[in-house]
């Protein structure tokens, strides 16, 4: 029997938040029938595709915040999905449902440190979700240290999100082909991924694991494609221990401080080789709703149950224990 499941990449719009993205990006989610709609809304709609995808619990997260929010508008969204999980809670006959990671003005690195405190102290939330970026800047830089600091000071993990390339890095996606296959290529089809990884690299060659050796960090789609170079990224980054400040290795930075979900990559391939170089207890659960349906989801997590490479036990950490585990949750499951 599959086992109650825990979304972790799961998505929705504030008003605050949605007006912050501006018309552009408005008018590319309205394009695809219902998205909008979808991400706007926690209501039973939501909880009833949740029950069709066996998730007992679903993180919501604000999904892209292109550029980063304002704070005020941060401040306003948490508010507002804060007061949304209240108000369909107290609609159902089981209360908890939903858990929430907050938005954070990630182009400024002080206010997102102030904002995810509050989150987490007033509002209840498990963690942050950022984009990858603002403008086409990562956050290895030393005024990061502030938003890292608090992450660790409150033992909550932040979630890595791809977002859409910057006008700069959009330009290395085009090429002898239709714009919008380079917009893809950019995007979901292939750029938003190494740039996470990319991420995660200019972390640790900057030493944020060494200052902040509990960091807990998280990516979704199986990995952001590290796992499948991990070996030789770890490798040759031996080379790199006497230019800089770093202290622990990338496989012990891999085991300790990052954690992975499935959100959005619905093949067995990816998960065996992530089962032959990541910890089973930092492997988690995720769909991407509503840009990628429950069922589907479910579907895959069904496959790799009659797959035999996982035991119940483990399915089960996969599943939810892990999440519960990291995010300081529960389920109540009748």
């Amino acid at each position: 029997m599959t086992p109650p499941l825990v979304a972790l990449e799961e998505h929705y719009y504030s008003s605050a938040i949605f007006k912050a993205i501006g018309e552009t990006f408005q008018r590319t989610l309205q394009g695809v029938p219902g998205l909008s709609d979808q991400l706007r809304a926690l209501d039973d709609a939501r909880i009833n595709a949740m029950d069709r995808g066996n998730i007992s619990l679903q993180v919501v997260s604000h999904a892209f915040t292109p550029g980063g929010p304002s704070a005020d508008a941060c401040r306003q969204g948490n508010d507002e999905l804060a007061a949304d999980i209240a108000r369909i809670s107290n609609k159902t006959s089981n209360p908890s449902r939903f858990a929430a990671f907050a938005v954070l003005p990630v182009s400024d690195p002080t206010a997102s440190a102030t904002e995810l405190a509050r989150a987490v102290s007033e509002l209840g939330f498990v963690g942050a979700l950022i984009d990858n970026h603002a403008d086409g800047k990562h956050f290895d830089a030393p005024e990061y240290d502030a938003l890292w600091s608090t992450a660790c000071k409150l033992d909550v993990p932040i979630y890595l999100h791809p977002t859409w390339p910057s006008a700069r890095m959009a330009e290395n996606y085009m090429g002898s082909y239709p714009v919008p296959v380079g917009v893809s290529l950019g995007g979901p089809g292939w750029g938003w991924h190494p740039d996470v990884g990319l991420h995660v690299l200019k972390l640790f060659a900057a030493g944020v694991f060494d200052r902040f050796p509990t960091l807990k960090i998280i990516l979704g789609h199986m990995g952001e494609m590290l796992p499948f170079m991990l070996e030789r990224v770890s490798d040759m980054s031996t080379r790199w221990a006497g230019w800089g400040v770093r202290v622990r290795d990338l496989r012990q930075v891999w085991d300790e401080n990052i954690w992975i979900t499935t959100s959005g990559a619905w093949s067995l391939a990816p998960i065996k080789c992530i089962l032959h170089n990541t910890n089973i207890e930092h492997i988690m659960y995720g769909v991407d709703y509503p840009f990628e349906p429950n069922e589907r989801g479910l579907k895959w997590f069904r496959e790799l149950e009659g797959s035999g490479l996982l035991t119940e036990e483990e399915l089960e950490m996969v599943a939810h224990r892990n999440a519960e585990k990291l995010l300081k949750v529960q389920l109540k499951v009748e």
